[in-house]
């Protein structure tokens, strides 16, 4: 049965503009519906059964003596006073089963006490109460306080009570340890002058039996009865446990909060109950109590449950105010619902809690929330000023660099704080109303001719409100605010709706906001490499961004961690900046797969669990590639972008252990055809990734460049000496010792400082690297007399040297600074370890190279200008986006083979059966691992030739560099040339470029009608375009290209 109602169409005041056409679509459709929807109706009973206290007389006669002997009450008061508060107040009997008959005098004498001190201030609105009791051993509270029916407290005890229940007892659930609450309202005044009602809140622990009450059900869904509190078993009705059954089922099948509107027969009460996984959000309870405020409601009663499989349901009996000048309950109620969705992905927004001031509804505040946070990342803030200085001074130069860098981070700090902004936003309640509706023209969905939703008030407000063209409300900006920092702020909300190509705003139930953005907007001089894709997400406790430089990419997903709040301000004002270059850094070193670059940030807020911030983020992803089906759950958006998208995510710092959790949730929303390859990084035994540790995938690309130049320059590698970071746990260090056979003259992993002039046993490394263990577990009889192990923990060290180490952790930090040897081989270690500023402790007095060689393996170990000042002293170095790029390669194929089978065959022949792969999963693999040395070692002797060719007058890490602009300015065009259209061309081309064991499983013809269309020409331009620069090198003629060409079809 619907719980959505039936409404009537705007009435004749409401203003129909002729452009709001899919608004007034949307008009017709409801009206058309209007006859045919139903409520869910509920009979005018307790859903609770209301306990009668026995011995409720009893104690009054108790608590009226204990008023007398306690003397503050006049005597010939007494009778009436404690008489009023048992009789006429409309305290439900909970609260005299509760409470000690000495406690209830207390409180009695308190109320007295109000009511003469209003007296003297000669105004009933002045008596207030404020009566509380915690229990100090944990196991709930009382709180007590007069309320205003229908209205959000400023002051007194009403203001805080709701959101400091929220943060003792409620936001920090689990199944161990929660409270249930009952609260409800007086149905008396609490004196014959004052209007005023008690609301009372009682707060228990819960007592879940242990062990649980076997379930009476067959089908294998949950009993609720066996999972419920018992206090509520005792209390809820049957048709209440029959509501919060079926609630409790949705909420488990879904991931996003459920919520159902009940009338109750013969009264206008409402009932909305809401369900959602404990922890979903966080002060909810009390911003649900603004919500119904703002509407004009009040509460008769409220209850939040816990059940012990960790789900939480909210019930609230919602009457009208007596007086309402606002829309009926018929119509508000689903309002409130609707917005309701809103609150739970952001219920602590500072615009919706000023409300009394602006007026804003929650969607109104809400896009003032999410314009809050575009501006604090993309209000320009270097401006001219910046440029001019940008095209002075020399950014080749690494001086130059580094000033530019700490000018541009001073105008980030100072130009626009989140304060500033803020207060713009506060200060502007009318122009934030009208760029929502300029939002809303574009995004508010038209409704479905079957849906049965009438026209709700947040369609009615956007009528009642002429939108203004993009033109006339930049015109009424720039008249209105006259301060010119102000007036770009409120631009940017202006920005922001002109990029907003899709979002999950208006969807009925979300965990998140998200937004699909043209980048379009993003400066030149900031962003000189236009992204294709970006993505904003917003939530309670996170923000996130994603951004792709092509149709088809893939990158990783990484949580950003803040140590205290300082850290998190500077992480919140460089989010984007760092996602950007990540990004563009991924690009670099795709350059030879079909996916281009792309990655993904999240910044929890302090004390925000990483995991569940995580989980929303990809949810509200998932939002927007997939269309909505769901009446009343998911629905179709407003797709101004008009094309389908995909994205594949992959582990990265904080994410490794929840790339599988990412490809189910994919597949449970409905991603039957790409859940498979939404994420790499999956577990092999349970969802057939593929690991590159497991395989030394990455490790596979760094040995073909180290191998290389042993081979170019004649060297034998037992000869050769060697340093590396990244100890033998990890992925990289413990690959790096199992394919080598050097001399290792030191490790430096985040255990401390291995080190062994005459080279560390070899024996002993392979055991540490084979049980993936620090070096801070080498045996150290099996150092020479030279060889040292220098713990983090450790202080006051005595070298073999006579040096002594004060500090371990100091050591460590500083150790890649300090050994010489003939190669370095980073695996592992901070980005930007070694940067201009600390790059000559790479050198001796003398200027001479500590290393003559380095194969960069971990990302962004050394920044650019470092690089480039290592080459100028002769260093050989091959830089991360071309050494390090095995990972990238070996993610491709595991995203090829999840688009390339069906759900079946990838059950069949990737994923382990009794803990053992297919014979196909091995065969897979190994083509993946001959491809990653074929790709490293084609890339490695072009920039070799390259280098050569100009006789060393071009750094390898420009050349590097160079190449892989090539290589996507080439599989850019390709992708839009006609080239593709052939087809014995593409045939050929796409019959190599699948790895030989998928061809013969799955059949070519089958591969390409199964393979999105974006996807293969992706796959056909990268291949033709690294094979064709990899065989001509970057000054590739368009006569070699011919006959390159020519050959495909082959």
């Amino acid at each position: 049965m619907s719980s959505t109602p039936s409404q009537p169409p705007p009435g004749p005041g409401v203003l129909l503009d002729p452009n709001m056409t899919h608004l007034n679509d949307y008009s017709r459709a409801s009206s058309r519906a209007s006859s045919e929807a139903s409520l869910q109706r509920v009979k005018n009973l307790p859903g609770y059964t209301t306990p009668v206290f026995k011995g409720k007389e009893e104690q009054r006669a108790k608590v009226q003596a204990d008023v007398a002997l306690k003397g503050f009450i006049p005597r010939e008061l007494i009778a009436n006073e404690v008489d009023w508060f048992y009789s006429q107040l409309g305290i439900d009997d909970t609260y005299f089963q509760n409470e000690s008959p000495s406690v209830i005098s207390d409180h009695i004498l308190a109320l007295f006490g109000a009511k003469v001190l209003a007296y003297t201030k000669h105004d009933s609105n002045k008596l207030v109460i404020d009566l509380e009791k915690i229990d100090e051993k944990g196991n709930g509270a009382t709180f007590i306080h007069t309320s205003q029916p229908g209205l959000t407290s400023a002051d007194g005890p009403g203001a805080t009570c709701e959101s400091r229940i929220d943060s003792l007892y409620l936001d920090n659930s689990t199944p161990s340890k929660c409270y249930r609450l009952e609260t409800f309202r007086s149905t008396g005044s609490i004196s014959a002058t004052a209007s005023q009602q008690l609301r009372c809140y009682f707060i228990t622990k819960c007592n879940f039996p242990s062990p649980p009450p076997p379930s009476t059900r067959t089908d294998e869904r949950t009993d609720i009865r066996a999972v419920s509190d018992t206090a509520f078993l005792e209390r809820a009705s049957p048709y209440t446990l029959e509501i919060y059954q079926k609630i409790m089922w949705q909420v488990e099948s879904r991931y996003g909060p459920v919520m159902e509107v009940f009338e109750v027969e013969g009264t206008r009460e409402r009932r909305l109950v809401i369900g959602y996984k404990m922890g979903g959000t966080s002060r909810f309870f009390s911003a649900l109590s603004h919500l119904y405020h703002f509407y004009q409601l009040y509460s008769a009663r409220k209850y939040v449950e816990q059940f012990s499989n960790g789900i939480t349901i909210i019930s609230l009996y919602l009457n009208p105010l007596p007086d309402s000048t606002a829309a009926p309950i018929e119509h508000s109620i689903f309002q409130v619902m609707k917005e309701a969705s809103l609150l739970c992905c952001l219920p602590d927004n500072p615009f919706f809690l000023d409300s009394g001031k602006s007026g804003h509804a929650v969607q109104e505040a809400t896009y003032a929330y999410c314009g809050w946070v575009f501006a604090q990342h993309f209000c320009n803030r270097l401006g001219p000023a910046y440029l001019h200085l940008r095209n002075i001074l020399d950014e080749s130069n690494p001086s130059h660099a580094e000033v530019m860098n700490d000018i541009k981070r001073r105008f980030r700090e100072e130009t626009f704080t989140r304060e500033s902004i803020a207060q713009v936003i506060h200060a502007n309640p009318e122009i934030i109303r009208l760029l929502y509706v300029n939002f809303a023209m574009a995004h508010y969905p038209a409704a479905d001719e079957a849906s049965q939703l009438g026209p709700t008030l947040s369609y009615q407000r956007l009528q009642t409100t002429q939108p203004l063209s993009d033109s006339e409300l930049y015109d009424k900006i720039r008249r209105t605010v006259l301060n010119k920092q102000d007036l770009q702020v409120l631009e940017s909300f202006l920005i922001f709706n002109k990029h907003v190509l899709k979002t999950n705003f208006y969807q009925p139930t979300k965990v998140a906001l998200s937004f699909r953005l043209a980048p379009e907007f993003l400066p030149e001089v900031e962003y000189p490499n236009k992204p294709f894709g970006m993505f904003i997400i917003i939530g309670n406790e996170f923000r996130g961004f994603h951004i792709r430089f092509r149709d088809v990419a893939r990158g990783g997903i990484r949580i950003v961690m803040s140590r205290n709040k300082e850290n998190y301000s500077i992480n919140q004002r460089m989010l984007f900046d760092e996602n950007y270059g990540l990004a563009a850094t991924q690009s670099l070193k795709n350059k030879d797969i079909p996916e281009g670059g792309a990655k993904g940030t999240i910044l929890p807020s302090l004390g925000a669990p990483p995991r569940r911030c995580f989980e929303k983020y990809v949810d509200a992803v998932i939002d927007l590639l997939i269309p909505g089906q769901s009446p009343g759950i998911k629905e179709r958006l407003v797709d101004l972008y008009g094309k389908p998208e995909l994205l594949f995510f992959g582990p990265d710092e904080g994410t490794a252990d929840m790339m599988d959790w990412a490809a189910l949730h994919a597949r449970d929303r409905g991603a039957e055809t790409w859940w498979k390859s939404f994420t790499t990084g999956k577990s092999a035994k349970h969802l057939g990734g593929i690991p590159h540790d497991t395989y030394g995938m990455t490790s596979l690309s760094i040995r073909q460049y180290v191998l290389g130049i042993y081979k170019q320059l004649g060297l034998r590698e037992k000869d050769i000496t060697k340093v590396q970071t990244g100890g033998p746990d990890g992925d990289l260090g413990s690959n790096e010792i199992l394919l080598s056979s050097d001399k290792t003259v030191a490790i430096i992993d985040g255990s401390g400082v291995l080190a062994d002039p005459a080279g560390i046993n070899r024996e002993e490394l392979i055991r540490l690297a084979k049980s993936r263990l620090t070096v801070g577990n080498f045996n150290k009889t099996k150092l020479s007399k030279d060889g040292y192990l220098v713990k983090v923990e450790e202080q006051d060290v005595k070298l073999p040297s006579g040096e002594i180490i004060l500090d371990g952790t100091d050591f460590r930090n500083g150790a890649h600074l300090r050994f010489k040897a003939d190669l370095f081989v980073p695996c592992g270690g901070r980005p930007e370890a070694v940067n201009i500023s600390n790059v000559a402790g790479l050198t001796d007095t003398e200027g001479k190279p500590h290393f003559k060689y380095i194969v960069e393996g971990a990302n962004l170990f050394f920044t650019q200008q470092a690089r480039l000042h290592l080459e100028k002293r002769k260093v050989v170095l091959f830089k991360d986006s071309s050494a390090n790029k095995g990972g990238v390669t070996s993610s491709s194929l595991e995203v090829l083979v999840g688009l390339a089978l069906s759900t079946q065959e990838y059950t069949d022949l990737m994923i382990f059966k009794d803990d053992k792969p297919s014979d196909f999963y091995q065969k897979y693999v190994k083509d993946i691992q001959a491809k990653i040395s074929e790709n490293a070692a084609a890339e490695f002797h072009c920039i070799w030739r390259e280098h050569a060719r100009l006789q060393g007058a071009k750094p390898r890490t420009q050349i590097s560099d160079e190449l892989s602009m090539k290589l996507n300015d080439l599989q850019a065009e390709l992708e839009l040339s006609d080239l593709y259209d052939d087809v014995p061309s593409r045939r050929g081309v796409m019959n190599r470029a699948i790895p030989k064991p998928l061809v013969d499983q799955v059949g070519l013809d089958t591969l390409l009608e199964r393979l999105p269309e974006t996807y293969q020409r992706a796959l056909f331009s990268s291949w033709v375009a690294s094979h064709f620069i990899y065989k001509y090198g970057v000054n590739g003629s368009s006569v070699d290209f011919f006959h390159f060409a020519r050959d495909l079809a082959r």
